[in-house]
């Protein structure tokens, strides 16, 4: 696919990601929305899934470690053909599917239930392992938070990996520098996060996460790595694409009025109108 159709793309899930947290009055766009290039990269484009059979046995899987940020796999997953768009809207109901944290039970396209910060990588990690005894050939990708790095699981977890070579794993950090107390380096530092990534026998890639041509030479990398798994350590923007959003670590865990709503809408749509006279 096109850079620039992965790009509306994008702008699209972005808007279910707005759309979704405004509709349920609760939710976290800001790290939903900084991922949102990545998520649109893996299932428009990287990874070997099938909206039409979600369970086929050798589909690359996907773990959602930072479990909060289910609104913006909820509108990947949606805008792949997992299920209706229009479903967004019942984001966190009672009676919806879409619980605030991913469910694999009930949500076409989810691979691991997740939420407990810390917990998916080593899910992630435990499927990579299966595969590898199972002479199975698929891939594992986890995306992570930045301030998720300060959980102690998260290194149990790439110690295993690097120590049993996994190359079939890609950990993917959101590194967009903020979580619910503030600045990541002010509440616990994980810098340096390459650094520690290679001291657990790992692969790093540092990345523009908002840049498809960078993400694509990653991933492409990351499948070419033998021996050691990779880490992406993808630096983006909270709160990508919503003017007031952009940067602020106020919209981590909270939705737009409707006063708010509407303006965040604006901005898309004028990315979007952009981007098609392109």
């Amino acid at each position: 696919m096109e850079n620039l159709e992965l790009q509306k793309r994008a702008n699209e899930v972005r808007k279910g990601i707005v759309t979704a947290v405004h509709s349920a009055k609760a939710g976290h766009p800001g790290g939903s929305l900084s991922a949102a290039d990545i998520y649109t990269y893996l299932y428009f484009e990287e990874m070997n899934i099938d909206p039409k059979n979600p369970t086929m046995e050798d589909r690359d899987r996907f773990v959602l470690s930072k479990g909060h940020t289910a609104p913006g796999l909820y509108s990947a997953l949606a805008n792949r053909g997992f299920f209706p768009v229009e479903d967004l809207t019942t984001l966190r109901k009672l009676g919806s599917y879409l619980q605030g944290h991913p469910d694999m039970k009930h949500i076409p396209g989810v691979d691991m239930s997740s939420g407990s910060l810390g917990q998916g990588i080593s899910a992630a990690v435990g499927m990579a392992l299966g595969a590898k005894m199972e002479g199975k050939d698929f891939r594992v990708y986890t995306l992570l938070g930045d301030g998720e790095l300060e959980e102690g699981q998260v290194w149990e977890a790439s110690m295993f990996a690097g120590h049993r070579k996994l190359d079939n794993l890609t950990v993917i950090v959101d590194n967009n520098g903020l979580q619910i107390d503030g600045k990541i380096d002010d509440v616990c530092s994980p810098y340096p996060i390459d650094k520690k990534f290679e001291a657990f026998n790992f692969h790093v890639i540092n990345v523009d996460a908002h840049d498809f041509d960078a993400l694509r030479a990653a991933f492409k990398e990351a499948r070419e790595t033998k021996g050691m798994p990779t880490a992406i350590v993808a630096h983006s923007l909270k709160g990508k694409g919503v003017s007031f959003m952009e940067g602020s670590v106020d919209w981590h865990g909270k939705a737009p009025n409707d006063e708010q709503y509407a303006t965040a809408m604006a901005d898309l749509e004028r990315i979007g109108e952009e981007l098609c006279q392109k």
